[in-house]
């Protein structure tokens, strides 16, 4: 039996997925198990164990239906099909036994803002302006300007690079396309196409036992339908920037709330939305009300997008960022749900975005790269919300060497964005590109998994010319080194997920309150849990008031302080965050260093703690970790 499945979707009085740990598996890049340098579900299955060693709960993976591949597989042309490199459906039947069979579940990437061009409905709709589904997606007749020319229905720039419409010869109109012209959007404002969606795209695989899904681009269904050009903010471009247009748009609540009810509801299905150019917590907050019953949680994208240029002309352009920025973004998706009934998500790492560790942490040492892996780990497993990891995250996989080319790049954004710099001619632009893609640029996370020290990092057999290069350093980081080294970055994220789950009044459901805001070495807060301490005999009577005990210093708290520096710092005054009273101690519950002998170490009155080492992080208690749970 599945140990995470309650009738009722509830564990104990909250949802099971709230202290549930996902973790993403990118298909092509985890393991491939036949030999074609492509990874597949066969070999996603191979390593079912590892993941439940690590302490997943639930396995997110990434597009495998069919596809042309023009964005790898976010270009679905057949929804009941897998993509033959991948595997078979029959393979997924056999990935969701064997999740189940662990006390895991399996979701899906839902991929339904757009389809492939070679999708059966889109192949329909351009085929004459009187089929049935024409109006399942987006045309648009064309626009002339003062010289005759024919020119797009707006001004709107995509995601990749260039125009959001292309020229369909046959029926004589423009479609729209947010992302690659390969990938048409669908026309939400159909109901017949909408009901198409969830029979053909949720309800199907819902029925084969997955659990749920992470669902791409969803504010994104809903455009303001007027379409108009969008203001001039690049005047060296035709084409602008328009997120307004289509994010948030007028019917987005509706839509959603359709889907849950006739999709997702009726199956107890867990989702989760990428919500991108939403970044005010009024804007996300009607998302996940569990009032209104739209989505379970949502992925919010401001801190793991510091850096970037922005979405459009510059995003490549890096922006350096500093300590107190990244603190400030924390804080506020930290404390937005306090008080409501919404919830939020914990994540650093996905298929989009540059490695952690390269981005957030240090590289430049094999020992600062250790020491600033296990902190981010800290870092992440004690924030409140539920957490997601990204495949390679938990053996501190860094971005591609700098010295790779161009060349080494296959990402459709990637290449477009460098093509566009390219095409103008600025060397100064093409430089900076190039230097923000080595940073930034989605195909860091994509390069094969390493898994040990053998040839293509034992992701393909000795001799297959694998669909990315394998990272130069496989050597030194690897699944199976760190696996057999106990005080490896991989041991730690089992450590802390541990924790997580045992104290998760405190790291999972536990407010969240910044310290030193400015400090641009030290990352430092407290969480307070709901639970109450057990009143000290000499302690005025509470009469069992869990207010009236946390007011009198109870309230079980947790202080986590972590050095996101090169240098020595000094710590935070531990027992005066915490709340200690004159007679209270304050313990030490996890350290990164000395990762076996962390646990227990103590604070009384006039005890200041050490300093902390480069990248080094700690968690205090306010209480004695064996005997209060």
């Amino acid at each position: 039996m599945n140990s995470l499945h309650y009738e009722n979707g509830c564990l104990g009085k909250e949802p099971w997925w709230k202290e549930a740990t996902f973790y993403q598996v990118y298909p092509a890049s985890f393991r491939d198990s036949n030999g074609d340098g492509w990874g597949d579900i066969p070999g996603l299955i191979s390593k079912i164990g590892y993941l439940h060693e690590l302490g997943v709960d639930v396995v997110w993976l990434s597009p495998v239906f069919e596809s042309p591949q023009a964005d790898m597989g976010y270009d679905v042309s057949d929804y009941q099909k897998i993509y033959a490199p991948y595997g078979t459906v029959d393979d997924v039947d056999a990935l969701i036994e064997v999740c189940h069979a662990r006390g895991m579940k399996l979701i899906l990437d839902l991929v339904v803002n757009h389809t492939s061009v070679e999708h059966a409905w889109f192949q329909e709709s351009r085929s004459s302006k009187t089929n049935p589904k024409r109006d399942w997606y987006i045309w648009k007749p064309a626009r002339y300007d003062t010289k005759g020319q024919r020119i797009p229905p707006t001004n709107w720039r995509g995601y990749f690079a260039g125009p959001t419409w292309t020229w369909d010869e046959h029926t004589q109109e423009y479609f729209l396309h947010l992302y690659a012209p390969e990938q048409p959007d669908l026309n939400w404002e159909s109901e017949a196409c909408r009901e198409a969606i969830y029979e053909n795209t949720m309800r199907f695989w819902l029925n084969r036992g997955v659990d749920g899904f992470r669902i791409d681009t969803v504010n994104k269904y809903s455009k303001r339908t007027e379409y108009v050009d969008a203001p001039i903010t690049d005047p060296n471009s035709p084409h602008q920037p328009a997120p307004e247009m289509w994010c948030n748009g007028p019917r987005i609540h509706e839509f959603i709330r359709e889907m849950r009810v006739k999709a997702l509801a009726p199956y107890g299905a867990v989702s989760v939305g990428e919500l991108s150019n939403t970044p005010h917590p009024h804007q996300v907050l009607p998302y996940v009300s569990a009032a209104a019953e739209e989505l379970d949680m949502v992925f919010e994208f401001s801190m793991i997008r510091l850096g970037t240029g922005g979405m459009f002309g510059p995003k490549y352009h890096y922006v350096p960022f500093t300590l107190p920025q990244l603190k400030a973004i924390v804080s506020k998706w930290q404390t937005f749900i306090e008080g409501t009934d919404g919830w939020t998500t914990v994540f650093c790492e996905n298929h989009d975005n540059g490695r952690a560790v390269s981005r957030f942490g240090d590289c430049s040492s094999p020992a600062l790269w250790a020491a600033s892996a296990k902190c981010l780990a800290l870092w992440q497993a004690t924030l409140t919300g539920t957490l997601f990891l990204y495949q390679g995250q938990e053996i501190g996989m860094t971005n591609m060497p700098a010295s790779w080319d161009i060349s080494e790049y296959k990402d459709v954004e990637s290449l477009n964005f460098y093509s566009e710099a390219l095409a103008s001619g600025d060397k100064t632009r093409i430089a900076k590109t190039m230097a923000g893609l080595r940073i930034l640029a989605r195909d860091h996370s994509r390069i094969p998994f390493q898994w040990d020290d053998s040839p293509n990092a034992g992701f393909a057999a000795e001799g297959v010319k694998t669909w990315m290069r394998v990272h130069d350093g496989y050597r030194n980081v690897n699944a199976a080194a760190q696996r057999a080294d106990p005080e490896s970055v991989f041991h730690f994220y089992r450590k802390m997920l541990r924790l997580r789950k045992e104290y998760k009044d405190l790291f999972v459901f536990g407010t969240f309150r910044l310290l030193e805001a400015e400090n641009e070495f030290i990352f430092a807060y407290v969480k307070e849990s709901d639970s109450t301490l057990p009143a000290p005999a000499t302690e005025p009577h509470t009469n069992g008031n869990a207010e009236a005990s946390k007011q009198n210093g109870n309230a079980k708290r947790a202080v986590v302080v972590m050095n996101f520096s090169r240098g020595t710092q000094d710590c935070v005054d531990v027992r005066s965050v915490i709340g200690c009273n004159d007679g209270d101690v304050a313990r030490l519950l996890v350290s990164t260093r000395n990762m076996g002998n962390s646990k227990g170490s103590t604070l009384g009155k006039g005890d200041q703690p050490s300093a902390l080492e480069p990248w080094e992080g700690r968690v205090y208690v306010n209480f004695d970790p064996d005997h209060v749970a």
